[in-house]
């Protein structure tokens, strides 16, 4: 019988290893020492085996990948140390059980190979999010094979799900496992980050290192949606598969070391179990499903006609008919709709019309939450396991009116600009669209418009219905 001895989080940023960071590694000098702890604990340990999950190796959206050929390497030579290399034997056999028993469970994986990376003109190699935190193991030990995987854009219960799969086809082997779970938290602790500063960055920082010291995992699948996404963190999944391979233990976290030093939070933590005989996973679907239906229950009337149309289309292949709860307005009055859809935070969908295009809002709502689902080209369509999972918000435009740069708000008015046969539309109040001059740069880039050529500006309204 094997078993995952030891869980553990861990940041990748490059310039924490010294041939890279040339002296400014000392500024995160704590995060270096909690790194050099974890390497001395899992050398005393002695795994055959280390799991590691990380968020930058080639990624599908709709699938988890797993590395699966008799090895894999990588150096660092995107961070000017190509010599600086890493190789390693991949279990091939724990892996290709993890990937036929999450088939088994309906979820979906990716086999990624010289094959695969040939297929999708992509390298076969080794990423920083799993290169970081194993150079400080190397340093102590190296006696071990490795499973390599990058989450992928699925549903967090499906990625909880996936690591509990992982537990038990460890425990089905012979292996002694080491876990490391590979994110940074948010990058948007000041503007000389990588992204623009936001206040919710250090809340979204305390909140999941919080929850993962007093092991809440109810609380941190309840962590707001929109707080992960303005966060700009990529270590979520991770936690969530990890978590998911906890599952039957209690669970306390011990935080090593955290640092924000470079405007990009770096959290270090082990774990501590006890196995307590529980299923979170039940309780967290249970919850799940409260939430939804909660949520459902209570959008408004745009939002419900919405949620129907394309339920009914996705069951009938028909539109439906004008329900009985459509209010007046909505079948006496002509405006533009947009029908946006989200699944955890993310755009999954979004199509509407500026000005009316049918006899009523009613009717537009009807066939662009229909467009919204199954025909944005830039998402593939939705199906109908999927809608429960997916937040929608109708927005009723005002009639357009032309504007100058100086009378735009971003967080008031969308804007629409226009060249000869070139056109574009953005709506209002977006999350990261702050200012009049990103709200321009991005639709004129969706236009195919330069900034410098002689376009049009009408501004318009909206009504938003959640």
């Amino acid at each position: 019988m094997g078993r995952i001895t030891a869980f553990y989080v861990m940041p990748h940023p490059p310039i924490i290893l010294p041939e890279i960071g040339k002296g400014e590694e000392q500024k995160i000098s704590d995060t270096r020492h909690a790194c050099e702890q974890i390497a001395l604990q899992v050398a005393s340990i002695k795994p055959t085996t280390i799991v590691i999950i990380s968020p930058h190796g080639h990624m599908f959206s709709n699938a988890v990948t797993l590395a699966y050929s008799q090895n894999i390497e990588g150096d660092f030579g995107n961070f000017g140390e190509p010599n600086l290399g890493q190789r390693y034997n991949i279990n091939c056999t724990l892996t290709k059980n993890i990937l036929q028993s999450a088939t088994q469970n309906n979820i979906a994986c990716a086999v990624f190979n010289q094959q695969t990376a040939s297929t999708y003109s992509l390298n076969y190699r080794l990423d920083h999010g799993a290169m970081v935190p194993l150079y400080f193991i190397n340093k102590q030990y190296k006696n071990y094979k490795l499973v390599h995987i990058t989450y992928g854009m699925l549903p967090k219960l499906e990625l909880y799900k996936f690591g509990e799969i992982i537990q038990q086809e460890v425990v089905n082997s012979s292996e002694n496992v080491v876990f490391i779970a590979s994110g940074d938290l948010s990058h948007k602790l000041a503007d000389s980050g990588p992204y623009k500063y936001s206040n919710k960055g250090a809340i979204f920082d305390r909140t999941i290192t919080n929850h993962l010291q007093t092991g809440d995992v109810q609380a941190i699948f309840n962590m707001s949606d929109s707080l992960i996404t303005e966060a700009a963190e990529c270590g979520m999944r991770s936690f969530y598969i990890m978590l998911g391979a906890m599952n039957g233990n209690s669970i306390k976290g011990n935080l090593l070391s955290y640092q924000n030093t470079f405007a990009v939070g770096y959290a270090v933590l082990s774990f501590d179990l006890q196995a307590n005989g529980s299923n979170a996973y039940l309780q967290l679907v249970s919850q799940h499903k409260q939430t939804q239906n909660n949520r459902i229950s209570n959008e408004s009337i745009y939002v419900k006609l919405a949620r129907d149309s394309l339920k009914h289309y996705l069951n009938h292949g028909t539109k439906i008919s004008i329900p009985n709860y459509v209010s007046s307005k909505m079948l006496n009055s002509q405006q533009g709709v947009f029908v946006s859809l989200k699944k955890q935070g993310v755009l999954r969908g979004c199509i509407g019309t500026f000005l009316p295009t049918t006899d009523n809002i009613a009717t537009e709502i009807i066939n662009n939450a229909i467009q919204a689902g199954l025909h944005d080209p830039r998402f593939k369509e939705v199906n109908l396991a999927e809608l429960p999972e997916l937040t929608i918000s109708v927005d009723i435009l005002s009639k357009p009116h032309t504007a100058t740069i100086n009378e735009l708000n971003p967080l008031k008015y969308g804007v629409i600009v226009s060249c000869g046969h070139k056109r574009a539309l953005l709506l209002p109040n977006l999350e990261e669209v702050d200012t009049v001059e990103k709200q321009l740069n991005i639709v004129l880039q969706k236009a195919g418009i330069k900034k410098h050529d002689d376009y049009s500006i009408k501004k318009f309204e909206v009504i938003r219905h959640k």
